[in-house]
C-alpha cells in the first residue's frame, strides 16, 4: 500500500483501509472501503464524499461493476482527476459506491452486486447507473457523491431518489481516472441532499468563469407531454411558482413528426458505437460475465455500422443547430426529469426497457448538446420523489446550480 500511495503525483492525505462496514442501504462495493482526509483548512472541510466505482482511487480495485473488469484491470496508484481535486478542496473520500456494470444502464440493478436501496422510496429501484452514490447520499451515509452521467445516471437516480444531481457540461470535469462508457457523451455529476452543497462542490470541481444569470425559462411542452399528465401535475406547484419569479415561455424544439423520439434514436445509435469502441476489443477477448440487459446492449452495439451512426451524427448537429439557437444567454430549459416515479423492484425486463427508452427520450437533450442539467427534488407522485429540471447554455453549470439554490424551491 504505501508503494502504491507514494507513487500519485498528488499528496493523499491519511489514507486508510476501513473493514467492511453494515451497508444496509448495500450502497457501497464489498470489502473494505478506503477513508482518506481531505486538505485540512480547504473550503470544503467537514464534507463526505463516495466515488461511484468508476473512479479510480489508488490502492483499491476498481471493479465497475463487473468482477471480470476488475480482475483483467490494475488495482490503481492514482487517484482519479475528480476524486483528488475534492481531497485537494478538504472533502474526506468515504466510501466507494455501487454501479451498473461499466455504466450501461438506468435501473441500478447489478447481476453481482445487489442493488442499492432506494431510502426516498422503499421497494422501488435507485436508479443507474450511479446507483450506489445517489443511495448513500438519499440515505446520509455521505454528504455528497461523485457520480457519472452518459444518458442519464445521475439526473435519472436524482430524480427517483428525491436528491439534487448535475450532470456537467461535456469536458468541464477532466475524466481522467474514469472508466469510460461512451467518451463523447461521459461525464461527472454528483449527488446533494441540498442545493447549497451542490453548487459548492461544483465551486471546487468546475473551472473558474461565470455564464449568464438564469433570468429566462423555456418549457419544454414535448417533454411534459412524454413525462405524462401525472407527472406534469405533480410539477405544477413548482412551475408555477418559477413562473411567478421569472418569465416561463412555451417551445419545442424537436421536429415533427419523429420528435424526441427521433433525438433518442440518434443519441442511441452514437451512445452505442462509441461504447463497442471503448470496450468492444475488450468484451470479445474477456467475455465478461455480464447481467441480461447489459449483455444484450453490448451485443446490439457490435451491430451498429458506420452508415448508421453518419445519419445519427447528422441528427446530432441538427440537434445541436435547434438547441444552440434557443439557449441564448441566460436562458434555460425546463422539463421533467425523468418520465414517472422510480419502477418497483423486480418490475419484468420488458417493462423496465419501455420506461428506460421513455427516460432517455428526455435525458437524451442535454447529452446531444452536451449540455449541464440540474435535476430538483420538487415532485411527489404516489408518495414517491420525481424531479424538474433545467437545462443551460454549455458553460453555465455554475449559473444553473447559483439559480436552483436561489429559487429555493419547496423540497418534495
Amino acid at each position: 500500500m504505501a508503494g502504491l500511495i507514494a507513487a500519485h503525483a498528488r499528496p493523499i492525505h491519511n489514507t486508510e483501509e476501513r473493514p467492511r462496514v453494515t451497508d444496509a442501504l448495500n450502497a457501497f462495493t464489498p470489502g473494505p472501503q478506503p477513508r482518506v482526509e481531505g486538505a485540512p483548512g480547504g473550503p470544503l472541510s467537514g464534507i463526505t464524499f463516495a466515488a461511484k466505482d468508476l473512479f479510480d482511487v489508488a490502492g483499491f480495485p476498481t471493479a465497475a461493476g463487473n468482477p471480470d473488469w476488475a480482475r483483467t484491470h490494475p488495482v490503481p496508484t492514482r487517484h482519479a482527476d475528480a476524486v483528488a481535486t475534492l481531497l485537494a478542496a478538504g472533502a474526506t473520500l468515504s466510501g466507494k459506491t455501487h454501479t451498473d456494470e461499466l455504466a450501461f444502464s438506468l435501473n441500478g440493478e447489478n447481476a453481482h452486486y445487489g442493488t442499492p436501496a432506494n431510502p426516498r422510496a422503499p421497494g422501488r429501484i435507485p436508479g443507474g447507473s450511479s446507483s450506489g452514490s445517489a443511495s448513500a447520499v438519499a440515505g446520509g451515509a455521505v454528504d455528497t457523491a461523485l457520480g457519472t452521467d452518459t444518458g442519464g445516471s445521475v439526473r435519472v437516480p436524482a430524480s427517483y431518489c428525491g436528491l439534487f444531481g448535475i450532470r456537467t457540461t461535456h469536458g468541464a470535469v477532466p475524466v481522467g481516472g474514469l472508466v469510460p462508457l461512451a467518451p463523447r457523451f461521459d461525464v461527472v455529476g454528483w449527488f446533494a441532499r441540498e442545493a447549497g452543497l451542490l453548487a459548492r462542490i461544483g465551486r471546487a470541481l468546475l473551472p473558474a468563469g461565470q455564464a449568464a444569470p438564469i433570468t429566462r425559462l423555456l418549457r419544454l411542452e414535448d417533454a411534459f407531454a412524454l413525462a405524462g399528465e401525472a407527472v406534469t401535475q405533480a410539477l405544477a406547484p413548482a412551475v408555477a411558482q418559477l413562473a411567478g419569479r421569472l418569465p416561463v415561455e412555451s417551445t419545442r424544439l424537436a421536429p415533427e413528426p419523429e420528435g424526441l423520439s427521433g433525438w433518442f434514436g440518434h443519441f442511441r445509435v452514437l451512445q452505442g458505437r462509441d461504447a463497442w469502441r471503448t470496450h468492444g476489443e475488450w468484451v470479445a477477448a474477456v467475455e465478461p460475465a455480464f447481467g441480461p440487459g447489459i449483455r444484450d446492449r453490448f451485443a446490439w452495439a457490435a451491430s451498429l455500422t458506420g452508415e448508421m451512426g453518419e445519419a445519427a451524427e447528422a441528427g446530432r448537429q441538427a440537434a445541436l443547430r435547434a438547441l444552440d439557437a434557443a439557449l441564448t444567454p441566460g436562458t434555460a430549459l425546463l422539463l421533467p426529469t425523468a418520465p414517472g416515479i422510480a419502477p418497483r423492484l423486480a418490475t419484468p425486463a420488458a417493462e423496465l426497457d419501455a420506461f428506460r427508452t421513455r427516460a432517455m427520450t428526455l435525458t437524451c437533450i442535454a447529452g446531444l448538446g452536451g449540455l449541464p442539467q440540474v435535476s430538483m427534488p420538487v415532485g411527489l407522485l404516489d408518495g414517491c420523489p420525481v424531479g424538474l429540471s433545467v437545462i443551460g447554455p454549455r458553460g453555465a453549470d455554475l449559473a444553473l446550480m447559483e439559480a436552483v439554490e436561489g429559487w429555493a424551491l419547496p423540497l418534495a
